[in-house]
C-alpha cells in the first residue's frame, strides 16, 4: 500500500471541491429564496443539513472508536467542533498532514488525536483518506441525490429552462458516479488482500454507476411530476425493503446498537438509489435481483407516464427523459455485466479469514480496518 503524490493531489482537490459544495448550495438556496420559491430554499438548505449533522454523527463516533484511551479534554473538543460540522476538515487537516508525509517525506509520524504511535504512515494516510471517502459516500447519497431529484422535478415542471439548469444535472449524476468510484479505489487500496483497481475497471464501474443511477433518478423524478405524494410512498417503500433486507444481512459495523441502526437507515437509502454490497460477499445472485427488480420498476414507471402524460407532464419533457431513460438504463446494464464479469475483484481468502476472527469465531484478537466491515463493490 503506497500514498502516492497524485493521491495526494487528489486529496487537496477533494477540500476545494467540499468548499465549494458549501458554497453552490448557500447560492442555489440564497437564488431560490430571492425568486420566491421559498419551500424549494428551504428543502435545500433542509438536505444540506441533515446530511451534515449525520455525516459529523459518524466522523465523531470513528474519530472516539479510535481513541486507544480516550481522554476528555480531546473528547470535549472534537464534540464541540463536530457540533460546529467541523469534523470533516479535521479529518481533511490529519489526512493532508500524513498524506504530505508519506508522498513527500516518507517518514514515520505519530497519530495527534490519540497520541500512539504508527510506523506505517502509507497505511495512516490510506485509512484517513478512507474513512473522508466513506463520508463523502454518505453525504452524495442523503444531500446530493435529493437535491438532483428536486432540480429534475422542477425542470419538468418549468416552461422555461437555462442552460446551466442542465450542466448542474449533468454535473450532479456525475459527481455521485464518481463518489462511489472514489469509495471503490479507497476501498480497495485498504485492503491488501484486494485486486488493486486499473484504468479500465475504474471507467467500467464509473460508467455503470452513471447510467444505471441517471435511468433510475429520472424515473423517480417522473414520477414526482405525476403525483408527488405518489412518488414519496414509493421510495419509502423501497426504503422498508432494503431496511428489511439489511436487517437480514446481520451487519456488524458498530459496536453500538444505536450507531449500527442509523448505519443500517443510511446505507438503506443508498440502496433505495444503487446498489451496495454491505457484507463483502459475493454479488452474483443479490445484484440480479436488485437491478431486475430496477428495470420492472422503470418499465412499469414509462408505462404509467406514458398513460397520463398528455395531462400532467409537457410532451417535450416526457419525450427527452423517456429516451435518456431507456438509453441509460441499456448502457448501465451493458457495463454492469462487463464490470462484474471481467473486471470485479474476486480475492476474498483472507479477508473472511479475518471477519470470521472478529465475528468470535476465534479465541484470539485481531486488529482489523474500519473497512472490513464496510464494503461496497
Amino acid at each position: 500500500m503506497k500514498f502516492t503524490k497524485c493521491n495526494f493531489f487528489m486529496l487537496v482537490l477533494g477540500i476545494f471541491i467540499y468548499i465549494a459544495d458549501i458554497i453552490s448550495d448557500i447560492f442555489v438556496a440564497s437564488n431560490f429564496f430571492c425568486e420566491g420559491q421559498y419551500l424549494w430554499s428551504t428543502l435545500t438548505l433542509v438536505f444540506r443539513l441533515l446530511a451534515s449533522t449525520v455525516v459529523q454523527t459518524f466522523s465523531f463516533e470513528w474519530f472516539k472508536d479510535d481513541l486507544e484511551r480516550p481522554e476528555l479534554g480531546k473528547l470535549a473538543w472534537t464534540f464541540l467542533v463536530h457540533s460546529l460540522h467541523g469534523g470533516i476538515l479535521i479529518r481533511y487537516y490529519f489526512a493532508l498532514k500524513c498524506g504530505f508525509q508519506s508522498a513527500f517525506k516518507q517518514s514515520s509520524c505519530e497519530d495527534k488525536l490519540s497520541g500512539s504511535p504508527t510506523g506505517d504512515i502509507h497505511k495512516q494516510a490510506i485509512d484517513a483518506v478512507t474513512d473522508i471517502s466513506m463520508l463523502r459516500v454518505f453525504k452524495i447519497f442523503l444531500e446530493t441525490t435529493p437535491q438532483l431529484l428536486l432540480q429534475i422535478h422542477i425542470l419538468m415542471e418549468e416552461d422555461k429552462t437555462s442552460f446551466i439548469q442542465y450542466i448542474s444535472i449533468i454535473t450532479s449524476f456525475c459527481s455521485i458516479s464518481w463518489a462511489t468510484v472514489d469509495y471503490q479505489v479507497s476501498l480497495q487500496k485498504s485492503l491488501p488482500d484486494k485486486n488493486q483497481v486499473g484504468v479500465i475497471p475504474k471507467l467500467m464501474y464509473f460508467f455503470y454507476k452513471l447510467f444505471t443511477l441517471t435511468s433510475w433518478i429520472l424515473s423517480v423524478a417522473l414520477t414526482t411530476v405525476l403525483n408527488f405524494k405518489s412518488s414519496l410512498i414509493l421510495l419509502t417503500f423501497l426504503w422498508i425493503l432494503s431496511f428489511c433486507w439489511i436487517l437480514k444481512q446481520h451487519t456488524m459495523f458498530y459496536k453500538s446498537k444505536r450507531m449500527e441502526y442509523l448505519y443500517r437507515i443510511i446505507v438503506g437509502i443508498i440502496l433505495t438509489f444503487t446498489y451496495f454490497n454491505i457484507k463483502g460477499k459475493k454479488t452474483k445472485v443479490d445484484i440480479s435481483i436488485y437491478y431486475t427488480a430496477c428495470v420492472l420498476l422503470i418499465l412499469v414507471i414509462l408505462y404509467i407516464c406514458l398513460v397520463w402524460k398528455p395531462l400532467v407532464i409537457n410532451q417535450i419533457h416526457f419525450k427527452a427523459a423517456s429516451i435518456i431513460i431507456v438509453l441509460t438504463l441499456v448502457l448501465g446494464i451493458i457495463f454492469l455485466v462487463v464490470y462484474y464479469g471481467l473486471f470485479h475483484p474476486t480475492v476474498y481468502g483472507k479477508q473472511d479469514r479475518a471477519s470470521d476472527e472478529v465475528d468470535g469465531m476465534s479465541g484470539e484478537k485481531v486488529v482489523v480496518s474500519r473497512i472490513t466491515n464496510f464494503i461496497m463493490q
